[in-house]
Formats: C-alpha cells, structure tokens, sequence
C-alpha cells in the first residue's frame, strides 16, 4: 500500500492539533488509572494512604474521574471528530489556531479542575466535580476546539451527510449547551432543594448519552466500513437511530431516581425513555455488526466497544424499572453500569480509533506492534474483570442491604473478595495504558524523522485496509 492511499497532503496540514489532543488525553489516561488504582485499594484497606489527604478517599475518585472523563474521554473523542469530519470534507482544518489555543486551556483547565479537587473543591455532583471557577473556561476552550470540525462540517465539498458527521457535529454542538444550563442552575444561579439531584442526574447523563456516546459512534461509522470495505448494513435506519438518541437520550437521567423524593413522573419518563432508547442501540447493532466480523486490532477494540455498549444499554433498561431498582440501587451496580459505558464501550472505540487513525496523520506505523496487542489484550482482560468484579459486589452489597439484621461493617467484609478484584482489574488497566502511552509517544516522536514522503503498510495484525 503506498502513501498516497493512505497519508494525504490533507492530514499533514492538520497533524499537530490532533496528535497534541490525543497524547494529551493519554496522558491523562494514565494519571485516571493511578488515582484510581489507589482509590480502589482503599475500598478493602481503608488505611492505605489515609494519612494524605489528597489520595484520600473522595478526592481520589473525583480526580480519577475528572482526569478520565474531561482529560482522557474529551481530548481523545474531540480529536478523533475533527479528524472524521475532516477526512470527509476532503480538506485540511481550518482555524487549527482556535483548536490550538482550546487545547491549551482546556487542559489548563483540567489541570486547575484537579488542583482544586486535591484541595478539597468537590461539587458532590456525578461527573461535575469541576470546581465551578473551572466551568467557564471548559466552556470556551470546548468551543474553540469544535470551531475546526463545525467549519469542516458545513464545508465539506460534498454536500452529502454521513452517520459519522451527524454524531460528530452533534457532540460538539451539545456540550458546551449542557454545560452552560448546568452551570446557570447549579453554581451561577442554583436551583434549591430537590430540583439539583434532578439537574445534576440530567446532566450526568446527558454527557454520556449525547456528548460522549456520539464521539464514539462517530469514528465506529467511520472506521468499520473503511476496515471492512463493505457498506453498512441496514444504513437506512441509521438516521432514525441517530434522533432516537438526540430526543430521547436526555431523558433517561431521572433512572438514577427512582423511589426518592422526586416526582414520580420523572423516574416514569426515564423508565420508558430507557425502554425507546434500546431502539437506537439496536440500529447501532446492526449497521455495525460488520466489526465483529472482521480482522485488526482497530476493529476489534470498536467491536468490543459496540458489545459493551449494546450490553449497557441493555443494563440500563433492566435496571431502570423500580423492582430491580431497589435492589440496585445505591450498590456497586451502578458503578458497573458507569464503567461499562465510560470505559467498555467509549474508551474502548476511542482506542480502536486511535489505532486506524494515528498512522494515515503521521504517515507512520505504529512503533511497537507488541505493545498494541499487549494493549488490546489487558485493556479487554480488565474490562472484563472490573466489571464483573463491580457486579459480584453489588449482588452481594443488595442481598445483604434487605437485610436490616446485616450490620455496615460485615457488608463491607462481604465484598471484600470482590474488590480485590477490582483492584487487579485497575492495575491491570492501568499497565495496558502505560503500554498505549509508551507506544504512542514513542510513534509521535517518529513524525520528527520524516525528511521526504514515504510509505507504510499496516501489518495484518493491525488492521485490513481499506482506505
């Protein structure tokens, strides 16, 4: 395969500001996994750091996931978007500065986000333990990033829409929308009493059913019909699939409610939202059932993704009717449910992505073939082992919770088993991201040896071309 199949003048105009977004979130991919590793072993030897308050507990997890969701899951998925977005407007990015100087602050940002958490500055809100002082400047630095992608998406050359371009366009239109309401109602002007569980659970949410489920499903789009040379079957549902999770995804924040002082209608909206919502999980099935099939470790990493997204989507209507609520809720159950999403399904395309798209931006492969099946193999072994670890203390924290004989100290010892498992699980994930981080640096630092145009082949073990 030569260069010219594959490396265009196009993704060399635009190279730097994607290569800066994703070793950025890798980074911070890596530093999600230690705090995280180390809030994990405090979950069964509570007096492990205990006596540093920034490892403490809470801190821990709200920087864990603060690093991960806004350092890892925004800077990997906006650039992944922009590069979609731009591959299929045929030309390079325009206004790479506004995307530049977004990178800049919006990992300024995260950084000011996790000095104040390890200060001590939580909100207490899932997914929003960013300080509020920190929300105004992710708001601008989001929108300067999506500038580059929204110009690439309404200039393209061919006035034709695909399912990756309205994910993408989606994702990067809504997120500075919810962030804005949320922080109107929660910090600038909050809303009292019951009414903040209500935002807080819509925007929680919201991020993963309208911000971070689009970013991943729009290089699923884009990568499983280039790796498999086929159009994707049933393509013409795609569309309704895609309103289906716009109109209804918002919705089914009230799930995280059911049974507590809230209306019952909006836990009665979220159920059957939940119920409507599998419909667009089932077109994503099948225009992407193709990825199961086909060879590369990029493929894999989306097929597995898409997997776990069916498989959370499912987890989420189960668990979203009141009789299985109670006993779900308030559980590890629902921390399985997160890290099925959040790193089974979006994490897990995002990787796969990352390895289609890194060698046609820098014209290079991948420096270590090794490490990337090293990668794939631990990050899908812990996946697996975290949530099913998550899933057998949560069986075991709901038997025991109806039992109002069963005393908090021997529920604790109860699960004790199972969150060594989850401690293994983050130690082993955390290993296949120093894996995936070596490698991409290492990769990176090859774009500076480039003297004159040159050629790669993808070896079969990474992928089948179809460029």
């Amino acid at each position: 395969m030569t260069m010219k199949s594959e490396y265009s003048p196009t993704d060399a105009a635009s190279r730097w500001p994607l290569m800066l977004l994703i070793i950025s979130g890798a980074s911070w991919l890596v530093l999600a996994g230690v705090f995280a590793l180390i809030s994990s072993i405090q979950l069964h030897t509570p007096s492990f750091m205990a006596l540093c308050p920034v490892f403490t507990y809470g801190r821990g997890v709200a920087i864990a996931e603060t690093a991960f969701v806004y350092g890892w899951l925004a800077n990997a998925g906006l650039a992944l978007a922009l590069w979609v977005l731009m591959r299929l407007s045929g030309e390079p990015l325009r206004a790479q500065n506004w995307a530049l100087g977004g990178w800049t602050f919006w990992n300024l940002g995260v950084l000011g986000a996790i000095i104040g958490l390890g200060l001590g500055d939580l909100t207490g809100f899932e997914l929003l333990e960013l300080p509020g002082y920190i929300q105004l400047i992710l708001f601008f630095s989001y929108a300067a990033i999506a500038i580059p992608g929204l110009l690439a998406w309404s200039g393209r050359l061919r006035r034709v829409s695909f399912a990756s371009h309205w994910y993408a366009a989606a994702a990067l239109f809504l997120f500075p929308w919810l962030l804005s309401i949320v922080h109107v109602m929660l910090f600038s002007a909050p809303v009292r009493g019951v009414l903040q569980p209500i935002v807080a659970g819509w925007y929680a949410q919201s991020v993963w059913t309208l911000v971070l489920a689009p970013l991943a499903l729009s290089i699923a789009y884009f990568v499983v019909p280039k790796v498999t040379g086929k159009v994707l079957p049933s393509y013409e549902f795609a569309s309704l699939g895609f309103w289906c999770l716009i109109l209804v995804g918002g919705l089914t924040g009230g799930r995280h409610l059911v049974g507590g002082p809230v209306p019952a209608w909006i836990a009665s909206v979220a159920v059957v939202s939940c119920a409507l919502l599998f419909f667009h999980t089932f077109v994503v099935l099948l225009n992407l059932r193709g990825a199961f099939t086909a060879p590369g470790v990029a493929v894999k990493f989306i097929a597995f993704g898409v997997a776990a997204y069916v498989l959370g989507a499912v987890f989420d209507t189960v668990t979203s009717f009141h009789v299985v609520a109670v006993q779900t809720q308030f559980t590890y159950f629902d921390e399985a449910q997160k890290q099925l999403a959040l790193y089974g399904a979006a994490t897990t395309i995002l990787f796969g992505g990352i390895y289609f798209a890194v060698p046609r931006i820098t014209g290079k492969a991948w420096l270590s073939p090794l490490l990337v099946r090293g990668h794939l193999m631990l990050s899908l072994l812990g996946i697996m082992l975290l949530v099913i670890s998550l899933c057998a203390a949560g069986a075991t924290q709901s038997h025991d919770l109806l039992d109002a004989k069963v005393p908090f100290a021997t529920i604790t010892a109860h699960t004790r088993d199972s969150l060594v498992g989850v401690t293994a699980a983050e130690l082993i994930l955390l290993l296949g991201n120093i894996c995936f981080l070596a490698n991409f640096y290492g990769t990176a630092c090859e774009i500076l040896k480039i003297s004159s145009p040159a050629t790669f082949s993808p070896s079969s073990a990474m992928e089948t071309p179809a460029s």
